[in-house]
């Protein structure tokens, strides 16, 4: 049996929308071109509590307050460990190192697994298991009534 790849994303919110990432549209990167979370592989012995610190610090510039693990999921061969947190600054105010784009994505657009791409010029669909994430996420969300 292969092992699992493993990862660390974040869903970050702010104002009841969530940030996401669309995904450079090049060959030979998992889900090209749709949009996906910040965060990404973890290195050998890191934990993912440390990989989501790290990833978000490089993809972004950001260090978020507070990052609680919301979910494991299991897909693809990947193992992705989700973790929830607040965007306390404004997407402008990131510094996106790595993808096509970034955005706050609304629970309407998560729930039609698109989103308008202003990088790209064009609406752009999400990555079937993000898209699933989010939506079990926004449900978390709304159980917890989270601000």
């Amino acid at each position: 049996m292969a092992e699992l790849v493993p990862v660390a994303l974040a869903i970050l919110h702010r104002d009841d929308r969530f940030l996401m990432q669309l995904r450079d549209d090049k060959p030979g990167i998992l889900y090209p071109g749709v949009w996906g979370f910040f965060g990404g592989h973890m290195e050998p012995g890191e934990t993912p509590e440390v990989a989501v610190v790290r990833e978000l610090e490089e993809e972004l510039g950001y260090t978020a307050p507070k990052l609680e693990m919301f979910d494991c999921h299991i897909d693809g061969g990947v193992k992705r460990h989700m973790f929830w947190g607040p965007l306390t600054v404004e997407p402008e105010a990131l510094d996106q190192t790595e993808g096509w784009d970034l955005g706050l994505v609304t629970e309407e657009e998560a729930r039609k697994g698109q989103a308008f791409s202003v990088a790209a010029g064009k609406v752009c669909k999400m990555g079937a298991p993000h898209q699933k994430i989010l939506l079990g996420f926004i449900d978390f969300y709304r159980q917890q009534n989270i601000s």
